[in-house]
Parts: structure tokens; C-alpha cells; sequence
């Protein structure tokens, strides 16, 4: 069987190959996607007329391989099944009626908008989830994933490691992938109590054990403290949260009450925003992703999208492929 079926065996497979990390955005836009369904601000107006430049977008995750062939997901999003269907390698076989080369799931927190995919994904047998125990149980206690999808395929839960191990398929074999996760500032969602706990939310290390390109992803931080910004240090790559440019976004633009802060998101724009302190990060390319409705980086004739680029940061597009 392939991808998400496991039988729990562990066997040493790497061949001896000099395949690069390969990394898809297969969604960049934070919950409610963009334009949101429910919104008319000017920025999902804009996109909705199609201006040039301000190009839709589904909810943030993103796809990783070491071989092409078998693929780990970082979260899983509510648009999870047409991100499949944007991207080959993400279908099923050609040669089976059944199968996916999806061998499971890096979870970075709890937030709706990076785990509801999970109940997308219960006709694919057993689904192996990467995720510390804060939200695994979250999850288990608010949406009752392992109850729920028990019914289905059930869930295998992985809980990451501190340091570099190897990501191991469903199979029990080595993917070619060294991944690892670190504590950054967060909380848990509002069904969740909206409390900070150790392991509410997690940045993700992963490395290819051939070219030793080595890929940071964090879509979700209230902060970026020097403990954080330390294991990115010989990074080819971070995709970060780029949720929000201003601190009071949302009550500005008439689309909510709560600030940057209070939904535990960095903004972007400032001198204590993260794009001041990406600016000096000597990370070869740092890409925001995550990327709220009300953000004006998600208009490229904007000038804070200007201040970005500038900066020699991207702003993450649907579809964007690289490889380290």
C-alpha cells in the first residue's frame, strides 16, 4: 500500500542519491483564504475584480520531499484537497485505483485554518500526524480527531523530536528527511482556551540527509526571540508568518477587534517587525507566508509589498517551488 498506510516497521532505506530537498507552497494565505468568503474589505475586493497583481490564495501549508516520490505535508489545511489537485505529485498513482504518495503531516499548532484538512484526509487509511503533545491534545479534546477518525482510517500520532531524527514514511522507512521541532511564542485557538502552553505552537527543522539543504517553517509566531532565531542560523530557507503588516490591522480596516498581538501573530511592518529583523537574518531566502486578507504585501503595486522585496524577502505565492 502506499503513503498514508503504515504497518509500524522500521527498516534503514537512503539510497545513494543527490536529490535536493524539494519544498511546494501549496497554500499562502491565512484562515478564510483570500479573498475570504465572507469579506469585502479592499483587498478581496481587489481580487475579486482581478487587479493585476493581487492574485488569490488558499490557506497556508506547504509540501516537502527528499525523492519527488514520497511527500510529508507542513499542516494541513481546509483546502487541502484542491491543493492536491494543483500539484501532481500530490495525486494518486497512476498505476492504482487507490493510493497517495502523502506519507503524513508536520503540525505546527492547533489553529483551524492548519489542522481541519486532517477530517479531508480520513478516506486515506491510517493518517500519521507530527505533532507535540499541547496539541495533539487539543486537538483530541476539542475537535476529537483520534475519536472521530477511528471510525475512519484512525490516526497515528508522532510526537517530533527536539533535535534532528530522521522523518521516518508511513512504512517505517527513512524518507531521506532529518526534521525536528522548536518551541515559538504562541498560544492555542479560541476552542481551545486560547491559552499559552509549552508546545502550543512548534517550528519545524527539516533537512535532506544527502544535500544537507536545510528548510525552516514557521507560519505561526507571536515573537521572534534570539532562542528562536538561533536554529535558523545555517538555514537555506524559512517560510515565516506574515499574517498581519500593522499591530491594530484589523480594527483599522473595520474586519475584526483583535490586534496582531492578541491573535499571537508578529506583524511585519516597524521597527520591532519581523521584516527589520529578517532584513539582518543571513538566510539565503525567507518567504512570508500565512497571509491575512487585510495585509497589503498581497498587493505587489503596494508599497509595503515594495518594503518586502527591498528587503530581500519574498512574498509567497501559491505554487511556488524551490529546491536545497
Amino acid at each position: 500500500m502506499h503513503g498514508l498506510f503504515g504497518n509500524g516497521r522500521r527498516r534503514h532505506l537512503r539510497p545513494g542519491l543527490s536529490t535536493p530537498l524539494r519544498v511546494r507552497l501549496l497554500g499562502t494565505a491565512a484562515g478564510g483564504g483570500f479573498p475570504q468568503w465572507n469579506c469585502n474589505c479592499a483587498l478581496c475586493r481587489q481580487s475579486r475584480q482581478g487587479k493585476e497583481g493581487v492574485r488569490a490564495r488558499t490557506q497556508s501549508a506547504a509540501a516537502v520531499s527528499a525523492d519527488g516520490r514520497a511527500w510529508f505535508l507542513l499542516n494541513l489545511s481546509p483546502d487541502v484537497r484542491h491543493q492536491i489537485e494543483a500539484f501532481e505529485p500530490l495525486r494518486p498513482p497512476p498505476d492504482s485505483v487507490r493510493g497517495t504518495p502523502i506519507e503524513g503531516a508536520l503540525l505546527t499548532n492547533a489553529d483551524l485554518d492548519h489542522v481541519l484538512g486532517i477530517f479531508i484526509l480520513r478516506e486515506g487509511g491510517v493518517l500519521h500526524l507530527h505533532a507535540p503533545p499541547a496539541v495533539r491534545q487539543a486537538l483530541d479534546q476539542g475537535l476529537r480527531i483520534s475519536e472521530v477518525l477511528k471510525a475512519y482510517g484512525g490516526v497515528a500520532w508522532h510526537e517530533p523530536p527536539p533535535s534532528l531524527e530522521p522523518l521516518l514514511k508511513s512504512d517505517g522507512t527513512e524518507s531521506g528527511l532529518l526534521y525536528q521541532a522548536f518551541e515559538v511564542p504562541g498560544k492555542l485557538p479560541r476552542y481551545a482556551g486560547s491559552r499559552a502552553l509549552p508546545g502550543s505552537a512548534v517550528g519545524y527543522l527539516l533537512m535532506d540527509e544527502n544535500t544537507k539543504g536545510k528548510l525552516a517553517f514557521l507560519p505561526d509566531v507571536a515573537d521572534l526571540p534570539l532562542k528562536v532565531l538561533e536554529n535558523l542560523a545555517d538555514c537555506q530557507a524559512l517560510l515565516l508568518d506574515g499574517t498581519f503588516w500593522d499591530e491594530d490591522e484589523m480594527p483599522k480596516t473595520g474586519t475584526g477587534r483583535l490586534t496582531a498581538s492578541e491573535m499571537a501573530h508578529l506583524p511585519l511592518g516597524g521597527p520591532e517587525g519581523s521584516l527589520e529583523i529578517l532584513r539582518q537574518l543571513p538566510v539565503p531566502r525567507k518567504i512570508y507566508l500565512h497571509i491575512n486578507n487585510t495585509n497589503p504585501i498581497l498587493d505587489a503595486s503596494s508599497p509595503e509589498y515594495r518594503k518586502v522585496r527591498e528587503a530581500g524577502v519574498e512574498v509567497g505565492m501559491d505554487g511556488m517551488e524551490f529546491e536545497l
